[in-house]
């Protein structure tokens, strides 16, 4: 079990051996949603099975607090709500089930943010072109390889194959996106 251990751990540290990217794109991202917040803008976010956990915990962080109490920031996981999933996807078909949403609420200055381990799901992906034809900025976290980084405004790529590790590549992501909300100006 030890080894089991030991090579899922050394695993995540190889995808933070050279953070330098990460936080390139990271930066990148916070400045946009400073943008998005600062012109009165909404964030959306998405994403499946783990990845919507993801989508959760960004949203209750921001919403909510990571370490203090701060204004809240208007963010919302669209894959929260069981009774709207499954009413677009019974209805229209899972593939839509975000695109649906990201039509219905997303508005020009607003951002959505897509979490996709693959960067390859269908409904992802769906959301992601939604998102572009209303004018919503588009941020994706995902793995090396899938179509969602090329057809997002800024990608955050995990250095990783594994879906656990993009997992957790992309928590810590989320963490310090919610640092760089938490900080005084001039700390940063």
């Amino acid at each position: 079990m030890q080894n089991i251990f030991r090579t899922q751990t050394d695993a995540l540290v190889r995808g933070l051996s050279d953070p330098t990217d990460l936080h390139d794109q990271i930066a990148t991202v916070v400045e946009k949603l400073r943008d998005v917040f600062g012109s009165g803008g909404k964030v959306l976010v998405a994403g499946n099975g783990g990845s919507a956990t993801l989508c959760q915990h960004l949203s209750d962080e921001m919403v909510g607090r990571y370490r203090i109490s701060r204004a809240p920031l208007p963010v919302i996981a669209l894959s929260a709500d069981a009774a709207v999933l499954t009413c677009i996807g019974n209805d229209f078909g899972f593939e839509q089930i975000f695109s649906r949403q990201v039509e219905a609420i997303g508005q020009a200055g607003d951002a959505l943010i897509l979490f996709s381990s693959s960067g390859k799901s269908p409904n992802i992906l769906a959301a992601a072109e939604e998102a572009r034809r209303g004018g919503v900025t588009t941020i994706g976290f995902c793995g090396k390889d899938g179509p969602l980084e090329q057809l997002v405004d800024v990608a955050v790529v995990a250095n990783a194959t594994d879906p656990a590790r993009i997992q957790e590549l992309s928590l810590h992501a989320i963490h310090l996106i919610c640092e760089a909300f938490e900080q005084k100006p001039g700390m940063e």
